[in-house]
This record gives C-alpha cells, sequence and structure tokens, in this order.
C-alpha cells in the first residue's frame, strides 16, 4: 500500500494516496471507484520518476462527504483538485489524470485552473469543448425522450439508485463493473430496457467479477462504499445544468496544455452519444495520442493496466522531454 495522507483543503478534507519522489501526478478516480481503481499505475508511474497522488474524490472513501447536492459540481471537484496541487506543491504545476467522471474533472481543472495544470490526461471520457447544452438536455434528446432508459436519468432522483446499490453492495459492485467491462460485452444497459426500469433491471449477475477484478479488490470496493455509502458519488450526476451554467463562463477557452486520451473499444460511453472523438483534435490542440485499446472496456486502467501504464510513462516523459519543453 502506498503512503495515506489527510490533506485539509478550504472546503474539504481529502484523504490521498502517495507514491515516489518527482514532478507530482495526480490521478482522480470515477464512479463507483476510489483512490485504488489507480493501484496499477502508482508504482509504474512513481518508479518512472514522478510523485503519484491518487485522491479519493469529496464524497468517496476517506475523504469528506458533503450532504448537499451542489457540493458535487464540477466547479467544487476541479477546485478541489486544483486547491490540492497549491497545498502539495505550493508555486508548482502538476499533471492531471482523471478517468470516467475523473476525466471531465480532469478536463475541467486543466481548463479552469491552467495555472495549475501543465498537462492533462483522461481515460475513458473524451474532451469535446465547452458543451453547447446541458448533459441533462442531451440525455433526454438520445434517451428518456424516446421512453429509454439511461442510467445518468435513474441516477437524478435523490435516493432512488441509492436504495437499489445499497441493497447488496458487494453485490450491486460487481454487477456494475461487470456489465461495463470488455468482458461484458458492454451489457450496461440492455437494448430493451425502457424508462421507468431499475439500473439491475435485465442486467446479468455473473458468478464472478470479470477476471482483471480479484475477490480482493472487490472486497476492498465494498468495504468502501458500505462506510460512505452513494450519495456523494451519485450528487456528481445531478449537477448537469449547474455544470453548463459554469463552462459557460469560459466560453471561447481550450485546454493548451499536452493531452492524452485513453480510451477502450468496448467502453459505452464512447458510443453513447453519437461520435464524440473526431472533435478531440479541435478541442485539445496538443493531444498527443488518441489510443482506443482492442477488446477493451470502461474500466480502462484496471481492465489494461500495462498497456495504460506504457503510454501513460511514455506521454509523461515525452511531455518533459528538453526538446518539447524548449520548443
Amino acid at each position: 500500500m502506498p503512503e495515506f495522507r489527510i490533506v485539509s483543503l478550504s472546503k474539504v478534507k481529502l484523504r490521498v494516496a502517495i507514491e515516489g519522489d518527482g514532478p507530482l501526478v495526480v490521478f482522480v478516480h470515477g464512479f463507483p471507484e476510489s483512490w485504488y481503481s489507480w493501484r496499477h499505475q502508482m508504482r509504474p508511474v512513481s518508479e518512472a520518476g514522478y510523485t503519484a497522488c491518487a485522491i479519493d474524490v469529496r464524497g468517496y472513501g476517506g475523504s469528506d462527504k458533503p450532504l448537499p447536492v451542489e457540493a458535487y459540481t464540477l466547479e467544487e471537484l476541479s477546485g478541489d483538485v486544483a486547491e490540492l496541487i497549491e497545498v502539495l506543491r505550493p508555486g508548482e504545476l502538476a499533471v492531471v489524470v482523471g478517468h470516467d467522471w475523473g476525466a471531465p474533472i480532469a478536463w475541467t481543472t486543466a481548463l479552469v485552473h491552467s495555472r495549475k495544470v501543465r498537462a492533462v490526461a483522461g481515460l475513458s471520457v473524451p474532451y469535446t469543448g465547452i458543451p453547447q447544452r446541458s448533459l441533462r438536455e442531451v440525455i433526454d434528446a438520445f434517451y428518456t425522450s424516446k421512453g429509454r432508459f439511461f442510467y445518468q436519468h435513474y441516477f437524478a432522483a435523490e435516493g432512488v439508485a441509492e436504495k437499489e446499490l445499497e441493497a447488496d453492495v458487494s453485490r450491486s459492485l460487481r454487477r456494475f463493473y461487470f456489465a461495463w467491462s470488455g468482458e461484458g460485452g458492454n451489457s450496461a444497459w440492455p437494448t430493451d430496457k425502457i424508462l421507468g426500469d431499475k439500473l439491475f433491471d435485465r442486467v446479468a449477475d455473473p458468478v464472478k467479477g470479470p477476471s482483471w477484478l480479484s475477490e480482493a479488490d472487490l472486497e476492498y470496493y465494498t468495504g468502501e462504499f458500505e462506510r460512505s455509502g452513494f450519495r456523494g458519488p451519485l450528487n456528481r450526476y445531478r449537477n448537469h445544468d449547474r455544470d453548463h451554467a459554469f463552462l459557460q463562463r469560459f466560453s471561447g477557452k481550450r485546454i493548451e496544455q499536452p493531452s492524452l486520451f485513453i480510451g477502450g473499444e468496448r467502453d459505452a460511453v464512447l458510443s453513447m452519444f453519437g461520435k464524440t472523438l473526431p472533435r478531440m483534435q479541435e478541442a485539445l490542440p496538443d493531444l498527443r495520442g488518441m489510443d482506443i485499446l482492442p477488446g477493451c472496456g470502461h474500466w480502462t486502467q484496471q481492465e489494461r493496466p500495462r498497456e495504460v501504464n506504457s503510454r501513460l510513462i511514455a506521454w509523461l516523459r515525452d511531455v518533459d522531454s528538453p526538446s518539447r519543453t524548449s520548443g
């Protein structure tokens, strides 16, 4: 296990896992995960000469868990990351790497707090620029207006998804991880799911989790969510309108820092709202890699740790190469 610290910020305390010594790389996880989703990256990144710092996002694990929905906006969460960088390395910039919801948090931190971020990488969720519409409106156009089930719409009602997920945390996590993995065949929501269904209606319940998730891994995640519950994590899905309004303040601004994207060929995120990858190059003018891993599902760095580590470390070295820096 890495070293754990509780870092006090202006609004919350975050638990962070730290390993290594060198330039700071902050890892930001998604739903439903924790710092632990970066367990395969910590040692390789630290051995490459960096300080690997994986956080528990507010609402998760050992970090504070405010109750209000509005405490989980992109404004608040990106602010946490930027402030954490300043506390850990005053006056310095850091690399921020995010997966799932951690990717929009990372992208937003690079955009809004550009003076704290020298490079940014996103896994699973691409960046396509300042949104023209609230994600709530996009979800309605693609799914709910057509009577189709969509998990983020289901998550939006306070208390509903919490009750379903917390009824049996281990079983819920196993099913969720499997359904969104390459092995689960992108079965997160079967085509016959309709508006009004529950999250796990007609979703497979494997005897075991996917091969990349050991029983010990599942036990660790289960313990974290049995202690913390799901309200804080789910509140992230209840702020689409607030996020949209906040990001409009940065209309016309682009992420200029060196960037990287790694996704999975079988990740439903890449197709749920049409084709998004072609728009990344315009949104990220210094995009230095856009890799789609064959057979990989949503849990990119856990399903394909070796491939992710090799690409990530090569990118970090490219960002820090003297020729790049001087150029």
